[in-house]
């Protein structure tokens, strides 16, 4: 398992992600590409919210193809372009990911390659050896 690393001497997490996270030995690791909130069909939500639904829906594919899962991801990064979208997202990621939750980083960005993207989320997580 896991070892989530929330040490006494520093301050607590802002909001539901663990500090660091430790991938015992004998793990293999998968790193995702930043996923955007768009369906196969090419479709992109107006609300952020539903485009982070998408983007970890699209990691849940990936992760499949490796034979892994959300339950397995030990860090994300996530981006939204304006802190009106912050909640929203925080919001898929507090429902997907219960506690402990993985080491966690949200960024404010200008924006992304559309400029109907709003979310952008990559994430590592790791498994056991096939």
């Amino acid at each position: 398992m896991f070892k989530f690393l929330q040490p006494k001497s520093i301050k607590p997490p802002f909001a539901r992600y663990s500090h660091g996270v430790e991938v015992p030995a004998g793990k293999r690791l998968v790193l995702t590409s930043g996923q955007l909130g768009i369906g196969a069909d090419d479709t992109v939500p107006e609300d952020a919210g539903k485009q982070a639904e998408l983007c970890f829906a699209n990691i849940a594919a990936i992760l499949g193809e490796a034979g892994l899962g959300l339950k397995d991801i030990v860090r994300i990064n996530a981006y939204v372009t304006d802190r009106a979208h912050m909640r929203p997202y925080m919001d898929v990621r507090d429902r997907l990911f219960a506690d402990p939750a993985p080491a966690s980083t949200l960024m404010i960005v200008s924006g992304f390659t559309r400029p109907e993207f709003k979310v952008e989320i990559e994430v590592i997580a790791a498994g056991d050896d096939r």
